[in-house]
C-alpha cells in the first residue's frame, strides 16, 4: 500500500535548499533589525 502522499509529490525540490533559504531570510531580517537598533542607539547617544 504505502503512503499515498509519497507517490504524488507536489514538489521534488530538495528540502535542504528550502530550509537554507528560510534560515538565510530569517537571519537577514533579524540582523537588519539588530543593525537598525544599533544605529538608533548610536545616534541617540549624541
Amino acid at each position: 500500500m504505502g503512503n499515498e502522499f509519497e507517490k504524488d509529490v507536489q514538489s521534488k525540490r530538495n528540502d535542504f535548499l528550502d530550509g537554507a533559504v528560510g534560515f538565510v531570510v530569517s537571519f537577514g531580517f533579524f540582523a537588519t533589525v539588530f543593525i537598525v537598533a544599533v544605529i538608533v542607539e548610536f545616534v541617540g547617544s549624541f
